[in-house]
């Protein structure tokens, strides 16, 4: 079960409100930013597909609330064990432990599709939700379409989720994409120019947690050889696996 302990108090460096790109998304990141600082605020159901920054703005609310003085607690409803239906062991344990959590200012439950159609799972949820009202504790959550269209068969269960304010996330294009790219190598004296640009969205994950990710490694290995960032030098960083930080 550690594994599946809610994520606490340590909180991504590069997971905040201010370095998430925006885009189209402002609305819910104001939203999101106010039920993380002011305990009157609505709760939040996030929705938009993989790479829209679901899981970055919630963990960016849990630093703003902890930042504010609240309790805050993160969790991704898929991290909960097998999601094998057959195996009743498995939606016990992912029932349980939803139960466990509560008893802060703020939870954020990233990936809540992750256990529909498991009905111990959905109806401990349900109790949670409940739970957080009389507690007056804030629940954020997100999943890749609305509450109506994730597949949650407790119909109490998707009335309460679609009681919060709904914001839909969309993903930067990859217009917009580059323009962040490059203006995040500058900041820390690295030049993107656009045959680098081309080589990396055709052979990278071009979400803003991976490129972030890469864009410190392309720093750190081009600092220690002295060296501009070139197609054939971020090929080799890359097939070395240079600029990978130390795990020793």
């Amino acid at each position: 079960m550690n594994a599946q302990l809610p994520l606490l108090l340590r909180w991504p460096a590069q997971q905040r409100f201010e370095t998430f790109v925006a885009g189209n998304n402002g609305a819910a990141l104001a939203l999101l930013h106010d039920a993380a600082t002011t305990t009157a605020a609505p709760w939040v159901f996030a929705a938009g597909p993989v790479g829209s920054g679901k899981t970055h703005l919630l963990l960016a609310a849990c630093a703003a609330a902890t930042a504010a003085g609240r309790n805050a607690q993160y969790l991704s409803l898929a991290t909960l064990g097998d999601r094998d239906e057959s195996i009743p062991r498995a939606s016990a344990a992912s029932a349980d432990a939803i139960r466990t959590l509560g008893g802060s200012d703020l939870l954020a439950l990233d990936d809540v599709g992750a256990i529909a159609g498991d009905a111990a799972a959905e109806h401990a949820l349900f109790d949670l939700y409940n739970r957080c009202k009389v507690e007056n504790s804030t629940l954020l959550f997100s999943a890749t379409a609305v509450p109506a269209s994730i597949g949650i068969a407790l119909p109490d269960l998707v009335s309460r989720l679609s009681a919060c304010a709904q914001v839909r996330l969309t993903p930067l294009d990859d217009a917009a994409r580059r323009v962040w790219l490059r203006e995040r190598a500058g900041a820390r004296g690295l030049t993107l120019d656009d045959s680098v640009l081309d080589w990396l969205f055709a052979h990278h994950a071009r979400d803003l947690s991976s490129l972030a990710d890469l864009l410190e490694r392309m720093d750190r290995a081009a600092l220690a050889a002295q060296r501009r960032v070139t197609v054939p030098f971020l090929r080799a960083m890359l097939e070395s696996g240079e600029g990978k930080p130390n795990r020793g």
